[in-house]
């Protein structure tokens, strides 16, 4: 087999029933964000359309932002963050941080309501929500009107348990080590 290529005999399942699930990928190891990237990546090999939702993210490049518009049309990004509030020296209020994250609850349901997706990855908001920039009652609504068929994933740490209750699935990514303990610098293409 050649790179690019699949064997002569590749076989396709397709469920008995179709259910929208929603996943949550939670804990302090490194690899939330990039296990719904996965998901999107392998969405969009099954014709799927994406939207992705950065709640927190938008001060500092990260390479899924240019990677994500070589997959086309199929998938749309929207970093409505001012980056990790609190944290980093990051300069913006919390008040700023807050009115960005109620923008992107706003965002979020409307491209629920839309119907042009069949996966919705809410990047940060078990972070946000943990911050209160968001309420726990927002994030419990979006659950509620999520269409039946829509795939919904939550990332980042500090899930809420009711959050957890709720889901379908739910990963908890662990670090065992990771190079910043020993001063190595963030590596682009790997940490962002």
């Amino acid at each position: 087999m050649t790179q690019g290529t699949l064997p002569d005999k590749v076989e396709h399942l397709e469920p008995k029933e179709r259910h929208g699930l929603i996943v949550v990928l939670t804990g302090n190891g490194k690899g939330k964000t990039s296990s719904a990237l996965g998901m999107v990546l392998r969405a969009c090999g099954h014709g799927m359309r994406s939207c992705i939702i950065q709640f927190m993210k938008g001060d500092l490049y990260a390479g899924e932002w240019d990677g994500i518009k070589k997959l086309g049309d199929n998938v749309e990004l929207y970093h409505t963050g001012k980056g990790f509030c609190g944290i980093q020296g990051n300069p913006y209020p919390f008040e700023e941080h807050r009115a960005n994250a109620q923008d992107a609850i706003d965002l979020t349901l409307e491209k629920m309501a839309s119907g042009a997706f069949d996966l919705l990855v809410l990047d940060e908001i078990n972070n946000a929500l943990h911050l209160k920039l968001v309420d726990l009652h927002q994030v419990l609504n979006l659950l509620d009107r999520k269409p039946p068929l829509l795939h919904l994933v939550l990332t980042g740490r500090n899930a809420h348990p009711d959050i957890i209750e709720r889901a379908d699935t739910v990963s908890e990514v662990r670090e065992i080590k990771h190079a910043f303990r020993r001063d190595i610098e963030p590596q682009p293409g790997i940490d962002y």
